[in-house]
Order: structure tokens, then sequence, then C-alpha cells
């Protein structure tokens, strides 16, 4: 053996490795999810296990080639979750299609990826009837809310004697769409390596702190960038799932909560906006596991929202990450220093975006190259590592989002501070350029929902005659709520210098979201592309 060779085993990271570790050591943990109904299906990892295998095999005596895709559109549950494991198994790659996107959207999404195969939930058929007849899918099958169907039928055909393919750590295995708020969706390809790696990366005491002892409710949907790993990682670890289902509201969520004695949570700031509004007004009403924590990811958290879970006696975990990263990026801990800070600096670390995970290097580049880690100087935020994406899927247009040493451009305008700590600015699209300065829309969205009558808050750019553009605040009130523009420019100004307060302010019902649950401030500016600043 040459001396510069090691003595190491060489073992392929594939998803197959979690399904026997699932299967052997954790055969009768829980995997629970509500129906359209809102009856409870339980079911255990044993038993989800032996279900993957049979679609894998069920899927290769089918036809299924290497690299095929398969597409889901389902809600999160234990048969989706048969997808994530038994897909890989036999080769293919599953494609997780987001149910939120317009029907237009998913046809070339679907037919972009070239998927053969589509498996969807019966409540999800007529939206699929919207967009089939565009997309040449050999195969369509439903999945029934009680069961039965064409499914099991398919599982069916499995019969034990069927061989699986040997899988390399670099083979496709996931595939999931960005959500094209700029141009159209782009197409994103994990490998058995990534997502395994990705899994272990989660897990870690310093990142979501998952464990076999947990209860693990995942809000964030599986049709969505993995689901941020989280299924991957409880799977390989034995935690508890407790899926939602298509009931998403703040209620159904709480009482799911309660009952299952969920531990950690992973959902976007307006889930946990809508639960914390659902808290202050029944305080008493739910008995919630103690020391809950609530990942939180998709945009900003506001500080406010911390501090007011933690006066419920709830922990926000504020993380960071993209479609292009499998997602997660980064995740804000506080640090053994953390007994020598006050209350609003702990809060502060708290709602930054944190550390990156272990393994993805960071650097934040301005027009002259690197910015300085100083926790001010801002630059874009560029990204590498072993689950970030190196390229889109067959999209040579884009190839501008890598730099040609190989880092990703995020997108994001962040500070890195001494610690390595990063905070997120603004989407570079959403800065605000003011008579020659920057203003955050991110920073005022934060603070004006930190007033007791803002229940949410969207802040854009609109043209304006002498200082080039300026801050637009679309505001959602609290129910009974009644503030003046006046009122709350003035809760602003002790926070800001005085060009970045809005200009003006409007009051809407609601925000308009991407399919992700993020504001969707393209359809703000669009809307008040024509503001006059009179009307202010």
């Amino acid at each position: 053996m040459a001396a510069s060779l090691g003595t190491m085993m060489d073992a392929q990271l594939t998803l197959d490795h979690l399904v026997d570790r699932a299967e052997r050591l954790f055969p009768k943990v829980e995997v629970v999810s509500r129906r359209p109904d809102r009856s409870l299906h339980r079911t255990t990892y044993g038993a989800v296990a032996a279900r993957a295998r049979k679609l894998a095999e069920a899927l290769g005596r089918w036809g299924l080639r290497r690299g095929d895709r398969v597409a889901s559109l389902m809600w999160n549950h234990a048969t989706h979750l048969e997808l994530y494991l038994g897909v890989p198994l036999a080769g293919g790659v599953v494609h997780t299609l987001n149910l939120r996107l317009h029907p237009d959207d998913l046809a070339y999404i679907a037919g972009h990826a070239g998927d053969r195969v589509l498996v969807v939930d019966e409540v999800l058929v007529p939206l699929l009837e919207k967009f089939k007849s565009r997309v040449p899918l050999d195969r369509v099958v439903v999945v029934p809310s009680a069961g039965g169907g064409d499914y099991e039928a398919l599982l069916g055909t499995a019969t034990g004697g069927w061989k699986p393919p040997t899988l390399s750590e670099g083979d496709a295995a996931g595939m999931c769409y960005t959500s094209g708020t700029t141009g159209q969706p782009k197409g994103v390809v994990y490998t058995h390596r990534s997502n395994m790696l990705h899994a272990l990366a989660v897990a870690l005491v310093d990142t979501l702190a998952l464990g076999h002892c947990d209860t693990l409710l995942p809000v964030v949907p599986m049709f969505h960038a993995n689901a941020w790993g989280v299924p991957y990682a409880a799977t390989l670890l034995g935690t508890k799932l407790v899926f939602p289902g298509p009931h998403l509201d703040a209620v159904s969520l709480l009482d799911l909560m309660e009952s299952e004695r969920v531990t950690i949570a992973a959902g976007v700031p307006t889930v946990w906006l809508g639960i914390l509004e659902a808290l202050e007004k029944e305080p008493k009403r739910w008995k919630l596991a103690p020391g809950l924590r609530m990942v939180v990811g998709g945009s900003a958290a506001p500080e406010s929202m911390i501090r007011a879970f933690d006066r419920h006696g709830l922990t926000v975990v504020h993380a960071w990450g993209m479609t292009e990263m499998s997602p997660v990026g980064s995740v804000s801990r506080l640090g053994p220093d953390a007994g020598q800070l006050s209350d609003d600096e702990r809060y502060a670390v708290r709602a930054r975006q944190g550390r990156p995970t272990p393994l993805v290097d960071i650097r934040a580049m301005g027009p002259s190259g690197a910015v300085p880690w100083d926790g001010s100087t801002p630059g874009e935020l560029h990204v590498r590592g072993p689950w970030v994406a190196s390229s889109y899927y067959n999209n040579d247009e884009a190839r501008d989002r890598w730099t040609a040493d190989g880092w990703f451009r995020t997108g994001d305008v962040v500070n890195i501070d001494a610690g390595g700590s990063i905070k997120i600015c603004d989407r570079t699209k959403d800065l605000i350029k003011s008579g020659g300065e920057w203003i955050s829309s991110v920073d005022l969205e934060n603070a004006l929902m930190g007033h007791p009558a803002v229940k949410e808050a969207a802040v854009v750019a609109v043209a304006h005659p002498k200082w080039g553009e300026r801050p637009l605040a679309a505001v959602v009130l609290k129910e009974g709520a009644r503030p003046t523009p006046a009122e709350l420019r003035d809760f602003l100004a002790p926070r800001f210098a005085a060009f970045w307060l809005p200009e003006a302010f409007i009051f809407l019902d609601a925000i308009p979201r991407t399919s992700a649950g993020k504001f969707k401030k393209s359809t703000l500016r669009e809307q008040f592309a024509a503001w006059t600043w009179e009307k202010s």
C-alpha cells in the first residue's frame, strides 16, 4: 500500500444506510400523520422502511431506470416519507413538486425535469388535472386519503425477490426547483452524499440539536428544499416524526404539538407569527412540551417575535439556507460568552442568521473584493460546501450565479462579525438606494413588526423624483388596531437614521407571498410602481 493512503474503508454515503439503520434500530418509533379529515394515522419507522423497500422494488419492476425522476405532488405525511426513502433505493430521483405554484409553473418544472412517474395525493388530483396534459408522464399514481387505491396496488407488485441496484454516493437522489420569483424556476439536483452529509450536520448540537428522544413536527413542506433535510435527519436518528398534512393553521398546529408532545418544530416566520397570535389570544389553552424549540427559516425572524415566544416559555432557533444549499447554511446559537452579555445583546445575537454549519465556507464580497468580518461592512454572501449546488440542472443561462473560483453567489447582502456570525441585511434586489445611500428593507420590516399593533410588514423601494428611491411600508395590522402612519414612523425613529424612515405607509389586508411563504416583494413593487409621493 502506498504510504500516502489511509487504511479506512471506502463506505459510500448512500441513503440505503439510513433506511437500514431506521429499520434495525428504531423499528417501533412512531411516524404520525394528520389526514385531510383530521384523523391521525400512526405507523412506525419499521413499517415505513419496509414499505420504502416495496416501493423501490415495485418501481424497478415497472421499469424505472437509474436517474429517472419520480415526482411527488403531496402534503407532509408518512407516504411522502416512503417516497423520500424508496425512490432513491431504486436508483431514482425523488422530485418534489411545489403544490403552491401556478399550474403553468408546475407544467414547466415537471417537463424540464423529465419526470416519468408522478405520485399525487387524492386531494391534489384537481391541481394535477390543470397541467397533466402538458407533461409527458408515463404513469400517475394516486394516494387515496384513507389508503388503498393506485399506490397500494403499486406496492402490491413487490414480491421481495428483487435485487436493488448498487448505489453510488455521487448518484442523483433528489430534486427541487427554486420558487422562480425572477425568471423561470431553476432545478437543483441533490446526491446521496449531499443528503447524507446534510442530515448529519443538521442533527449537530450547535445546529438543530436533533436527537432520538425528540419529537419533530416539520411544518416546512416536504415539497420545499427537502423539508430542510429534517426528514432524513430524523430517520437517521430515530426521532419521532409528526406530520401535519394539509392542516397548517395555528390552532391545528398547536393542537398537534400539544397532543403529540412535540419538542422541536420547523417552519417559516409567517407560520410562527400566526402561532404567536393564537397563543396571545388564548395563553392558557395549550400545554406544550417544556423547552419546545421552534426552528425559523425562509426569511429573517423579527427580534420582537423571538422575545415574545420567550415570554411563553418557547425558544426560537434562527436558521438560514437556500434551495441551492440543501438547504441549511447557518444557525444562530449563543456561545459560551452568553453569560457576559446583556439581554439586549443576547437577543441581537439570536436575531442574526448565525454561524455557518460545519463544512460550509462563507465570504462576503464587495465591489473591491472580500469585505472585513467586522459586523458592519456589507457584502454579497458567497458560499461553498459539499451540499451546495455547483450548477442548476440543464440551465446554462444562470452560470453567473457561480464565481470563477467556485463559490455560489447567494444574492443576500450580509455583514459578518468577528466570530463568523452572519446577519442578512437584504436581498440584492430588495435593497433601497435613496440619495446614494443604502437602506435595508429587512431591518425596517423586523422593527415594524415589533410594534404592538403590527401583525406583518414588508418594505419596498418606490421611485422618487428627488432621492431616486424611497422606502414604502406595507403593513398588516392586528385585529382592532388603528395606528396612524405618524405613530409608526415615531416608533421607528429612535432606531434608524432619519433618511431610513419610510416615506409612506399603506395598510393591507394581507401581504402577497411566494410559494415558500416569504413576502413576495416583486408583487408589491409592481402594485405600487405608479405611486406618487403626494399621496403620502
